[in-house]
Formats: C-alpha cells, sequence, structure tokens
C-alpha cells in the first residue's frame, strides 16, 4: 500500500465534478443552438421547420405577386408600344407614298422590232426563245411572241396518235393566283378597262416528244425565274493576301448541295466567309449581307455550330435560303450498341468518355478561337460582326414545324440550330406575343408571335410545357415584348386580314376620335385596365363594407339577445300549460282502471241480447 498523509490539508474530496461540467456545457450547447436558429429564423423567415402546406402557400404567394407585377409592367408596356408603332407605321407610310409614284408597271418588249425575230422560224412552229424570254406562237400563219411572264401555265395531255399543247395566260376577269409576277398583276390591272386578252391557245402535233421537252424547260425556266425573282446581287469576294487566313477544317455545311452530305473547309477574307467543299463548290457569305451570327458550343447536343442568317436570301443549289450552317459533330448521331452489357467501372468506357469531353473542350475551343478571328477581321475591314451564344438555361421545348424541339433564345433571335428546318425569329420583327390554351386543365400551351409585317403570317410554337410559362413570360417582359394570354386557339389568317385593314388598329379611339376602343392588342387581354379600376372599386367597397359589417355584427348581437329572451318566455309559459294541464300517475291510474271496467261493461250487454235471440229460435 502506499502512504499518503492523513492530515485535512492534505485531503481534498471531489463529488460528481465532471459530470456536472459535462452537462453545464450540454446545456451550454444547447442554448448556443437555440440562440442560432432563432437569429436565423429572424433573419430568414421562410427558412426553419415548417410545414409543406406553409411552404407550398408562402410560394404561391410570391408567384402570385410576381405575376401581379408582371401583369403592370405589361400593361405600362403595350401602351409605350402603342405609341411607337403609331409613329414608325407614320414613318413607313410616307416612305411608301414616294415608292409608289416611282413604282410603275414596266411595259414588256422581247422585241423592237420585227427584224430581231430569229431567222429560222417555221410559218406552223411553236418555238421558244431563252435569250429573249419568249415564246413564238404562229397564229394565223405568222410568228407572234408572248413573254414568258404573261403565261399561266402549259397543259399537255396523254398523247394518242397526236399530241394537243394548250398554253394558258393571265386574263383579266380571273383570279390571277399567288404565282402571278408582280409585274404582270400590275399590267393585267392597268390594261383589263379596255384591252382584249387571249386566254387560252391550242395547238395539234403528231411529235409529242418535243412538246414534253419544251413543257419541261418552260416549267424549269419558270420555277428558276420564281427563284431568282428576289435575288439580290452580292458583291464579289475579296480574298485576303500576304495574312494568315483564319479556318476552320472538316466542317459540315447545311444545307447541302443536291441532298449530298457537304464537306469541306470555311475560310475568312476581307468582305466575307468563304466555304469551299471537298468536290469543289464555293458558297460565299459577304459580312454586309449577314443578320445574326451565332455560335453554339456543344455543352448538351451532339455538334458545335456556327450560323448565319442572311438578310437577303442567297441561291445554294437550286433554292434560295435565308439560313446557312457549318457544324462539327462531337458524337456520331447514330451509334452501335454492343449486345453485351458493360459495367460503368469498365476502363474503356471511361476512357471514351474522358477522350470524349476532350474533344468537346477542344472542339469549343477552336470554335469559340475562330468566332474571335472572324470578328476580328471584320472590324478591321469596317464591317460590324459579333457572335451571339445562345442562353441553355432560358430554353424550351416546343414543336416549331412538326417535330419537338430544344429552342432556346439569344440576345436577338429565338432559335432551334440543332434540327431542320431551322427555327429562327428575329425579335426586332416580334411586334406581339400571345399564349394560347392557357387553362388550369391543360398540360401544354402553344405561343403565337406576331409580325410587325400584317401581310405575313404569325410564327407559331406549339406543345410548350406548362411550367416554362412563368419563366418565358418573366423574359419576354425583360426583352420588352408584349404578350397576352387565353384559353382558346384563334383564326390567325382572319384576325391578320382584320388588322391589315384597320388604319386605326394603335389608337384607343375610333373614327370620330371620341368613341373608346381597345388600342392594339389589347382585346386579347383576358386581365387589363378594367380589372384595375375594379380592384379600387373593391378596396373602395371593402371600407364601407368594414362599417357595414359592424353595424351588422351589433345588429346580430341584438337579434340573438331577443330570442334568447322570447325562447325563455315560451319555456315558461309551457311549463305553467303542463301544471294546468297535466295529472298525477295517481289519478292517471285510477281513469285507466275506469276506462278498462267501462269497457267490460258494453261487451257483457252486447252478449246478453245475442243469447235471448238465440233461445226464441
Amino acid at each position: 500500500m502506499t502512504k499518503y498523509g492523513k492530515n485535512l490539508t492534505d485531503i481534498s474530496y471531489t463529488i460528481n465534478d465532471d459530470d456536472d461540467e459535462d452537462e453545464e456545457s450540454e446545456d451550454d450547447n444547447d442554448a448556443k443552438l437555440a440562440k442560432k436558429i432563432a437569429r436565423e429564423e429572424e433573419l430568414n423567415p421562410t427558412s426553419g421547420r415548417k410545414s409543406r402546406r406553409l411552404a407550398e402557400t408562402h410560394n404561391s404567394t410570391q408567384d402570385s405577386e410576381g405575376q401581379a407585377q408582371r401583369e403592370r409592367k405589361q400593361i405600362e408596356l403595350m401602351t409605350r408600344k402603342n405609341e411607337e408603332r403609331l409613329r414608325e407605321l407614320a414613318r413607313s407610310s410616307k416612305r411608301k407614298g414616294g415608292d409608289e409614284k416611282s413604282s410603275k408597271a414596266e411595259e414588256l418588249e422581247s422585241y423592237k422590232r420585227t427584224k430581231d425575230l430569229p431567222d429560222n422560224i417555221l410559218p406552223n412552229q411553236v418555238k421558244v426563245d431563252m435569250a429573249n424570254q419568249c415564246v413564238i406562237l404562229p397564229i394565223c400563219g405568222n410568228p407572234v411572241p408572248f413573254h414568258i411572264s404573261t403565261i399561266k401555265n402549259v397543259v399537255l395531255p396523254d398523247p394518242d396518235s397526236a399530241s394537243y399543247l394548250r398554253i394558258n395566260f393571265y386574263t383579266a376577269g380571273l383570279a390571277l393566283g399567288k404565282d402571278a409576277p408582280a409585274n404582270t398583276t400590275k399590267l393585267v390591272q392597268k390594261y383589263a378597262p379596255y384591252a382584249t386578252f387571249i386566254r387560252e391557245v391550242t395547238f395539234r402535233s403528231l411529235d409529242s416528244h418535243s412538246l414534253t421537252q419544251l413543257r419541261k424547260n418552260a416549267r424549269q425556266k419558270e420555277l428558276q425565274d420564281q427563284e431568282e425573282a428576289n435575288l439580290v446581287k452580292q458583291d464579289k469576294l475579296i480574298r485576303t493576301k500576304n495574312e494568315r487566313v483564319p479556318r476552320l477544317s472538316d466542317l459540315t455545311m447545311r444545307p447541302v448541295f443536291a441532298g449530298r452530305k457537304t464537306q469541306g473547309n470555311l475560310e475568312s477574307h476581307t468582305n466575307g466567309l468563304r466555304f469551299i467543299s471537298s468536290r469543289g463548290e464555293i458558297v460565299d457569305v459577304m459580312y454586309a449581307n449577314i443578320m445574326h451570327a451565332i455560335f453554339q458550343p456543344c455543352e448538351s447536343d451532339i455538334m458545335v455550330l456556327v450560323h448565319f442568317h442572311l438578310k437577303n436570301p442567297i441561291m445554294i443549289g437550286k433554292k434560295k435560303q435565308h439560313d446557312i450552317q457549318f457544324f462539327t459533330e462531337v458524337v456520331d448521331a447514330s451509334q452501335a450498341v454492343d449486345a453485351g452489357k458493360r459495367s460503368m467501372y469498365d476502363p474503356d468506357e471511361m476512357d471514351d468518355e474522358q477522350r470524349e469531353r476532350q474533344l468537346r473542350k477542344r472542339l469549343n475551343e477552336a470554335f469559340k478561337d475562330f468566332c474571335r478571328k472572324v470578328e476580328n477581321v471584320a472590324r478591321k475591314n469596317g464591317f460590324s460582326l459579333e457572335f451571339d451564344i445562345p442562353y441553355r438555361d432560358l430554353g424550351f421545348t416546343g414543336n416549331p414545324h412538326k417535330e419537338m424541339v430544344f429552342i432556346q433564345p439569344t440576345l436577338h433571335c429565338l432559335c432551334n440550330l440543332t434540327e431542320t428546318p431551322f427555327f429562327v425569329v428575329e425579335l426586332d420583327k416580334v411586334d406581339h406575343v400571345h399564349f394560347e390554351r392557357v387553362t388550369y386543365m391543360s398540360k401544354a400551351f402553344d405561343m403565337v408571335l406576331v409580325n410587325k409585317d400584317f401581310t405575313k403570317q404569325p410564327w407559331r410554337v406549339d406543345m410548350i410545357p406548362h411550367a416554362d410559362k412563368d419563366s418565358l413570360q418573366d423574359w419576354l417582359t425583360d426583352m420588352e415584348i408584349s404578350y397576352t394570354e387565353g384559353p382558346m386557339n384563334l383564326n390567325w389568317k382572319q384576325i391578320m386580314s382584320t388588322v391589315e385593314g384597320d388604319d386605326r388598329f394603335y389608337m384607343d379611339t375610333e373614327e370620330d376620335e371620341v368613341t373608346p376602343k381597345e388600342a392594339g392588342w389589347e382585346f386579347l387581354r383576358m386581365f387589363g385596365k378594367d380589372d384595375e379600376d375594379s380592384e379600387k372599386s373593391e378596396e373602395n367597397d371593402s371600407g364601407y363594407s368594414e362599417n357595414s359589417e359592424e353595424e351588422s355584427e351589433e345588429d346580430e348581437e341584438e337579434e340573438e339577445e331577443e330570442d334568447f329572451d322570447s325562447e325563455e318566455e315560451s319555456d315558461e309559459d309551457g311549463d305553467e300549460d303542463l301544471e294546468e294541464e297535466g295529472m298525477d300517475w295517481d289519478d292517471m291510474e285510477r281513469e285507466a282502471a275506469a276506462d278498462d271496467r267501462k269497457r267490460k261493461r258494453d261487451g257483457d250487454e252486447e252478449v246478453r241480447p245475442r243469447r235471448k235471440n238465440n233461445r226464441r229460435r
């Protein structure tokens, strides 16, 4: 045993000191945690422990407040837009007045004199002069030239022993159709009051092959003329010399040449871009003709691309194109999947994913560097060109043509560039946006983008999920584009024809300038200025209703007191009646016994006479 001192100064006692310290520390920690939670609730009342119902009600109140704020902004925005559109239409009408004076119907002149006719014309022969764009027809044995723009169509029935060729012309009194040239329409309207028109001419021939070839050539020429009618002549490309040209290799172009996949290189030169395909086909895109340039990196897509939306269309193959695109696929659109299952920890699989990520990063950097160099070259030569990048966070799914695609907004456009046909809408050309099929029951709605040019039909995007409506409306409000919504699909062809003929569409009064009317697109609004007035009137009525409620409460209290007093009085009267009319149990028993005796007595008296009668018989 170890020896210790036994003096009082050498002895000390500890009774559960450690436990007390632990309890005190736990209490301090609990108090600190409680203070922390209380402070967080004071700073952020929405956080903390709340039921799901309270959280949903809080979110719904926030959504309703945001929606009301959007509606107020939209009402102010629509008023301002109506005033701006009035000024734009006034300026455009002035320009139109000057253009109408200068634009007149041009007279058709294939040959200035008869000596200019071809020499090899036979008496009864139909001849096509491609150089002068006319058809020479034999009429009464004399060759008569007809310009190609005056011919409506050529009909060649199935030949038997002989074939017939019928040529129909544009004439007054009949519908000219949408395909009629504008100059021909003006000429028909000009000469309709006093000129005589030839409606159709029929020829008979034993040689059907030449007539079939003639019809084919005429049709091809007609289609080519229609395609090239509104083409604007482009400048010639000036190639850069003595400098290194920015270049992207192994690109694929859309739209393609003659239905084949078009691959090649894209180069940036002094005044434009040149694409040279592997088969030697050349496409030039001038900087001055580019309306919007878009660079879309491959974040969640299978391709990285640069897209050009043009001011004036260019010919690619045999068709006019407003959009041209150059892209590279990061992953093949169709891949062969092995029949066997592969593990997520397979090293080959992980290597493929790593290579794909590196390829995406490398292609994004290469395209981004090319776009930056093109901007510098264009700026250096006096052109303004800037590439936009789509905002993927604001994107939504919809059906602009025939399939569901992912649509993304940029700074100047609303576009889908990964699927063909391309969908590109310039925000500067959008006058108004209307949402159709917006109800509580529907899971999707449609969006209609109205063009500022009322002669053109609106753009449509169908089957947009209802969850994207609020974000889409917020984006439209930020871009200062007015919108309305309704529960039904509208007949936009009829609406646009009505709006086009209304000169006071954006004014808030009728032609007498006194009678008020809805200005612009306010007739599509379900909730508008009238609702604000009704809200104000409801507020005024609510002040009156408070006083009336107080008075009605006092009246109800008085009526309740009166009813209570009347009930007490009626109870007392009922007790008095019971006291007067009521009997004790003994009295009731005696009365019952007396009734029984009386019934018994009556029964005996009835039985006795019957017996006497029986004895007599």
